[in-house]
């Protein structure tokens, strides 16, 4: 049955992929969104309702529960809250304000207008919380579980958009960079569009109730390494590595945060030194509880896009090279 969604975090990539998802199955969507979206503020309200087209659009500040109630659910009743919105850096401050505070005030506001549902898009890297933004978002799973609500929380592996960062270095004769070997971590990439069907469907899907959802994309895991093969084949170049130690990783984030007690700037780029070394070292798999062990046996997949079929057509110009933002660090 179509239902009423007030849905964040549209503006990303991956909200607007669920945005069109959540239209195509007949749902009344209404995306709360800033009036300068996008990476840099750079979106202005045209842009973002030709990027959001079909949906309706309000705007506000999602950091001000004020603005939520009154500017976005305005009194009126919603079956549904879906929130695609993370923090941008990752950096502690941005991290406790986004991904767990700025929920709290829409959770809080969504009960308000009746909501009854929320499904989550999270990250599967909170299994091993080891960072600022992992505990955040922890921090929220919790009180979102304890709210009363029927909720799914998805916890995705990597994005086609994190594993996009060296095409254009590749193009032009240069190596693909890994980490020791290639084969420290492995991943089941997923697309945009197959992980957003995965969300819209957690709406009416009694199985994904009350669950936390591991999901990758379709196919074997794959290393580094491997990532870098297929980029290689898909521009029709002989593959060419070169091996970056971590321990490289780990002198960079010491300067930083030495540094950083006295330059807060610093600080956060420790936080960010601290995130790439993280997603260098550990693999988007599930821990298997019986093993200790990430292992792609226990990742379910979904969908139907490879990450081989995004190189190629991102190398044919079939699509654009995705916005990386403020994680183009990694």
């Amino acid at each position: 049955m179509p239902q009423r969604v007030f849905m964040l975090g549209a503006t990303g990539t991956i909200g607007q992929a669920t945005v069109r998802a959540l239209l195509r199955r007949g749902h009344e969507v209404v995306c709360f969104v800033r009036p300068r979206a996008g990476v840099g503020g750079r979106l202005q309200a045209h842009d973002t309702e030709r990027l959001l087209a079909g949906a309706t659009l309000r705007f506000g500040d999602v950091c001000d529960p004020v603005s939520l109630a009154h500017a976005g659910f305005r009194g009126e009743r919603f079956d549904a809250l879906v929130s695609c919105l993370a923090s941008r850096t990752g950096a502690p401050q941005n991290a406790w304000a986004i991904d767990h505070q700025a929920h709290l005030h829409a959770l809080a506001a969504a009960q308000q207008a009746g909501v009854t549902q929320m499904v989550l898009l999270s990250a599967l890297c909170v299994q091993k919380p080891l960072l600022a933004f992992q505990q955040a978002k922890l921090a929220f799973e919790a009180a979102l579980m304890d709210s009363g609500l029927a909720w799914s929380i998805v916890r995705p592996t990597a994005f086609f958009k994190s594993l996009s960062g060296q095409v254009e270095r590749v193009r032009r004769g240069k190596p693909f960079l890994i980490f020791g070997n290639g084969e420290l971590t492995a991943c089941k990439p997923i697309s945009d569009d197959d992980l957003a069907d995965y969300l819209a469907d957690c709406l009416h899907l009694p199985e994904r109730h009350h669950r936390i959802l591991p999901i990758g994309g379709p196919g074997p895991a794959l290393t580094a390494r491997q990532q870098g093969e297929l980029l290689f084949a898909a521009l029709g170049m002989a593959p060419k590595f070169k091996s970056v130690p971590v321990g490289l990783m780990d002198l960079i984030i010491a300067t930083l945060t030495t540094l950083g007690r006295v330059a807060p700037r610093l600080a956060d780029k420790a936080e960010l030194a601290r995130i790439g070394r993280y997603y260098a070292t550990e693999s988007m798999l599930v821990l298997n509880p019986l093993t200790g062990c990430y292992d792609p046996t226990v990742t379910p997949s979904t969908g139907s896009q490879t990450l081989a079929n995004f190189y190629s057509m991102l190398v044919t110009g079939a699509v654009q090279s995705p916005e990386r933002g403020d994680h183009a660090v990694f």
